[in-house]
């Protein structure tokens, strides 16, 4: 071997080493971040997980990784896991306010209410000009049955962001509660104006309808709210109710059964299928589905009136 030739082959080597390592950590990570949002498009959350956790094994305060695999748990429904990523990703960066909204729902679907409280508070403390923690504290109220304060927290995120369907949405269903139902049916009109391809704007007149026993408008509106959101068990249950009430008790029961398929935690679809029984002349399976209810829930709208018709069988 030509002794004089042997540094430069050397040399080479070393050239690709530091090229090599010019792939900086920064690089490195953002790949991984890269390729798991790549497969949260093509709704593959599971493979998205592992490619944030190939980030987070390279740098464990990655704060963009954390929130992003938060979010892949929440696309799995996977709650506390979901939490506890969005309270990595605020624990190295304190002022995260998308992360504390997004920790804020995750509580309310977990039933931690107070905690989602907590951060709707941080957030209209230090973020007033934003509407969505103000949108956060009325669910919130909401959950607690305090309509008034939740009315005062809608109302102040609409001013924040007066385009916002979703919010008036939100505000009239509170309204609806309290049963002023002209209000409601006044902020839907204008919501509708802002997005007509909302679909829980007519799942809502819907319901509208029904309370002044409108059958026929409040099927017509909730088939529309099925149109533009078919993955929504609760239209199912509401179109189900309605069928029974417009005198279809088979499909009705139907559309029920087929809303407790996709979502077998809806204590509305176990009420309407007690009212199905009660229709029927079902006392025993009447009141399998309604005495729990009426004991548990007895304020539920219909089911103290058909737990006593089903008693009276």
């Amino acid at each position: 071997m030509n002794r004089k030739t042997q540094p430069l082959k050397w040399l080479g080597i070393v050239l690709l080493i530091a090229t090599l390592s010019c792939d900086s950590l920064e690089d490195k990570k953002g790949r991984f971040l890269l390729k798991g949002n790549e497969k949260m498009d093509e709704n593959d959350p599971r493979t998205a997980l592992e490619f944030y956790l190939e980030a987070l094994d390279l740098d464990s305060g990655y704060v963009d990784a954390w929130y992003n695999k938060a979010i892949a748990h929440l696309q799995l429904n996977q709650l506390e896991e979901a939490i506890a990523d969005f309270s990595q990703a605020i624990r190295f960066q304190p002022t995260y306010g998308e992360a504390y909204f997004q920790r804020g729902l995750a509580y309310l679907d977990n039933g931690e209410f107070y905690k989602a409280r907590e951060d709707a508070n941080w957030l209209t403390e230090n973020d007033p000009e934003n509407w969505k923690g103000f949108f956060l504290a009325g669910l919130v109220y909401e959950k607690l049955e305090d309509f008034q304060n939740s009315l005062s927290a809608f109302s102040k995120a609409i001013e924040l962001d007066p385009e916002n369907s979703d919010l008036l949405v939100n505000q009239a269903t509170i309204y609806y509660y309290q049963k002023e139902l002209e209000k409601a049916a006044e902020i839907l009109e204008t919501a509708e104006q802002i997005n007509p391809f909302e679909a829980n704007i007519y799942n809502l007149r819907s319901m509208l309808q029904f309370e002044q026993k409108m059958y026929q408008e409040a099927l017509t509106s909730v088939e529309k709210a099925i149109m533009l959101n078919n993955r929504q068990p609760y239209y199912y249950n509401n179109k189900g109710l309605y069928l029974l009430f417009l005198g279809d008790l088979e499909q009705g029961l139907e559309l029920i059964n087929q809303s407790i398929r996709m979502d077998d935690s809806n204590l509305y679809a176990q009420r309407n299928k007690g009212i199905y029984y009660v229709m029927i002349g079902d006392k025993l399976s009447a009141l399998q589905f309604l005495q729990e209810l009426y004991r548990d829930y007895p304020d539920m709208e219909l089911v103290s009136e058909y737990y006593q018709k089903a008693q009276a069988l």
